[in-house]
Parts: C-alpha cells; structure tokens; sequence
C-alpha cells in the first residue's frame, strides 16, 4: 500500500471522528453552569432589583438568585446592565443565564426566551402630586396627562386597558434623558404617573410631594426569563419557586428585601432630599476621602453624619460635641484635630473613631449587626453596650445579634436593672434610636441609585 493511500486513509479517519464529534450533544445549559460552577445573571440597578447596599449587595431579585445559585450548588455571577433592551441582548447572546428583574412577558421577551412560571404579583399605582384632588377610578382619567416610563411594563398595562374599553386614555412616553415620571409628576409637569407598588415604596423618599391615587385593578406579574433554548434551566427554576411557594419562603423572601416600613414621614422626606442637594455635595469628598482611609462605606459616614448634626459644619450640643460628627473635645484631641468645624477633619476623625470603636467588638459578631453594635457603643460607650448584651443574654436572648440587645438597651435607664449594671446608668433609649435612625437615612441614601452610588476610589475594604 503506498504512501498516498495511506494519507487518504488517515484523512478518511480524521473525517469521520469529526463527523462523530460533531454529531456529539451539545452540553445543556445546566451542564455549563455546573461546568464553570458560577450562574451569570442579568439585572437591572434598581432598589427592587439589585443595588449596592454598605454591607453588600441587596434587593429582590439579588436575594432570589442567591436563593437559586445555593439551591443549584454554584457560585452567583449577578450584574447590571443600563436597560431592559440591554437585558434581551444579555440574554440572546448566552452571556447571562437567566435575566431577573421583575419582568413581564411581552412579544419582544419571547423572541428573546422563555418565561419562568410568576413569582410576584405588582399591584400598579396611579400617583398625583399630594394635596391635588384625588381621582379614585380608571374613568376620572379621561382626558388627563399620564406619563410613564420608556420600556416600561406600564405600556402593556395602559394598552390593555384602553383595549378593555378605556378607549379615552391617553399617555405620553418620557425618553430615558427626559427623567423620572415621578419627577414630572413632582414639578407639575404632567398629573398622573403609573408605577409598579413596589417601587414606590422605595420612590416615595425621593418624591414627598407625590402621593397615592388609587389601584388600578390589575396587577402585573414578575417572571424570569431563561433562554430559549434553555429548557433544563427552565425546569429547575420553577421546580425552585414551586419548592420556595410550597414551603411558604417565597413572599417572606421577597418582603425581607422591601423597605422595613413605607410610612416615610413627610417632613423627614422633604428635609433630606433638600439637604442631599443643598449640605451634601460640599460634604460628600471628605466622606469619600474618609471611606477611602477606612474601607467604611461613605454613604454610612454620611448616614452617621446626619443622624449626629443633619451635615452641620457649625453644630454644638450641650455636652460640648461639635461638628458633622459631633466629636466631644477628648475624642477630637487623641485624634488630632485641630478644628472641629473643619468638615474634613471632623469626618475623618469621626470615621477613624467609627473603626477604633468596632475593633472592640467580638469579631464573632457579624456584619450587619456588628455595625449597629459599633453605633450604639459610638453613641453610649463600650462598656454600656456590653452591659446590654448581659442583659439580654440573662433574658434568654443573643447577645450577638442586634435585634435582641436593641430590646435590652433601654433597660440600662430603668431603676430595676442599672443599679446592679456595672457601668451604671444610661440612656439606652438614645443609642437605640440612634441606630434606628442611621439604618433608615443609609437606605435612603442607597436607594438614590447611581447619583450617590460609591466611586470606584471609595469602595469598602472590608465588611464595615
């Protein structure tokens, strides 16, 4: 047999292997994830989706695909995007395995995959600007502006409507660069705004001067979607959310991630939205300088900062504590300053404090909790807080986690327990509203979104 043959033969064995291999199974989309062992999701930055909290990262959609990264055994991959037509391309071009942000389906979402079974019922708002008359129906709207939001789920919802007989609706869709529909609704732009329940609860904050009109009748319902070809990813999802449903984990999971209350005091609202734009911007590079000196997040600064002087330069209290931070004159001496009323020493000082305090808490504690423990030894001193945390445990709860010391701390002025205390006496109502307070103005100043998202320069460095 001559050379030439043999060369055929080999190519002819070559040919088929390929052949063979080509004919081969593509490996599922289960097999991929497990393969790399990381689920890649898609999302939107958004407080119901998925944000950048001090301590991490937070939301709905962030809490379920944590919930269904363990419950497949891999690791979690969960990224943004600018928008929901960004999402369909994330999700067609195989880069994302799921897109998870609230959406439902419409004629552009199945051509770019399929749809989960629903978790979520969003019931929709109609909002006006407070103090202007309430309409309470769909019918009242006749001939009123109504403005939503481009790419919205909103669009569906109004073109169903109109479909079902409220032929009279009309609407105006705002582009991305022409603003928030509340915002309009807010400067008296437009009358009405439709929006999903859940986000106002979070836009509420932002827009005081917005209110609630009425329900309208039909709520909106949140899906996943996988792509098309995904159909053993798209099994093990709704196998997922028809364990969590069964067990009762799915509502209580996605309710965790809501705001802890929606009643947002409207004074309160109206003051940190104009001291976010008035105070804060003169304020905020001696936070992030402060962040970038202790890895502690520049928003909680901030939050710590507001609760202590509402970001006063000039503020004095009674016991002789000044400043942003309200350091008392030994606190600002063993840290060097010099001028209390200089912001930028004063917030420095204070975030080195904020550290030198939660160095003395057990590193058993964890974030948050270690957090609210530091404040409230800020606030009321180590050695109260620990006092606190005996107290609790002497009443059969944790003196690790916060929820069960909060309760412990007013004890600490209550004659049945300080006089057997070994520190005495104290206020501990004050550290606990304290704490209150700067859990409530830091999720209000994470939930502003990109305008005071962190900087690349002032990420945290550690858990604080």
């Amino acid at each position: 047999m001559g050379n030439a043959t043999l060369r055929r033969g080999a190519l002819g064995l070559l040919a088929a292997a390929a052949l063979l291999a080509g004919c081969s199974p593509a490996p599922s989309s289960l097999d991929q994830i497990r393969a790399r062992h990381t689920l890649n999701v898609a999302t939107l930055n958004s407080p119901t989706t998925y944000y950048q909290g001090a301590h991490g990262p937070q939301g709905a959609e962030y809490q379920l695909a944590t919930a269904f990264a363990a419950y497949l055994g891999v690791d979690l991959n969960m990224y943004t995007v600018p928008d929901v037509t960004a999402l369909r391309v994330e999700l067609k071009s195989g880069r994302a395995d799921i897109v998870a942000a609230g959406v439902t389906p419409d004629g552009d979402w199945s051509q770019a995959g399929r749809a989960s079974s629903a978790y979520e019922d969003i019931a929709q708002l109609v909002v006006a600007q407070r103090g202007k008359p309430r309409v309470r129906n769909i019918a009242a709207l006749a001939n009123r502006r109504i403005v939503i939001a481009r790419d919205s789920p909103q669009l569906r919802i109004l073109d169903d409507l109109r479909a079902r007989g409220a032929s009279y609706l009309q609407w105006e869709i705002l582009p991305h660069e022409e603003g928030d529909p509340l915002a309009w609704v807010s400067e008296g732009k437009a009358e009405y705004a439709v929006i999903d329940a859940n986000a106002f609860l979070y836009a509420q904050h932002l827009f005081p001067d917005v209110a609630q009109a009425f329900t309208l009748p039909d709520a909106r319902q949140a899906h996943w979607f996988v792509g098309r070809r995904a159909t053993d990813l798209l099994a093990r999802v709704n196998a997922f959310l028809d364990e969590l449903r069964n067990d009762n984990g799915l509502e209580p999971l996605l309710a965790a991630a809501a705001p802890e209350s929606p009643d947002f005091a409207l004074q309160i609202s109206q003051r940190l939205q104009k001291d976010i734009a008035l105070e804060l911007p003169a304020l905020r590079p001696h936070f992030e300088a402060a962040a970038q000196d202790t890895g502690v997040d520049w928003r909680l600064l901030a939050a710590i900062g507001y609760v202590e002087s509402h970001w006063q330069t000039l503020a004095a209290s009674a016991d002789g504590a000044q400043g942003v931070m309200m350091l008392t004159g030994e606190t600002a001496a063993t840290l060097g300053v010099t001028d209390r009323s200089d912001p930028r020493q004063n917030i420095l000082a204070g975030a080195r404090y904020f550290v030198k305090v939660r160095d003395q808490i057990p590193e058993r504690i964890l974030e948050p909790d270690r957090t609210w423990f530091t404040l409230a030894a800020y606030n009321v001193g180590y050695g109260h807080l620990e006092d606190a945390r005996k107290l609790a445990q002497s009443k059969g709860k944790s003196p690790d986690l916060w929820a069960d010391v909060r309760e412990a701390l007013p004890l600490l002025a209550s004659e049945d327990y300080y006089p057997s205390l070994k520190h005495g006496y104290a206020r501990g109502w004050e550290p606990a509203q304290m704490v209150d307070r700067v859990q409530l103005f830091l999720k209000l100043l994470e939930w502003q979104g990109e305008a005071l998202a962190p900087t690349a320069n002032t990420e945290k460095k550690d858990g604080a």
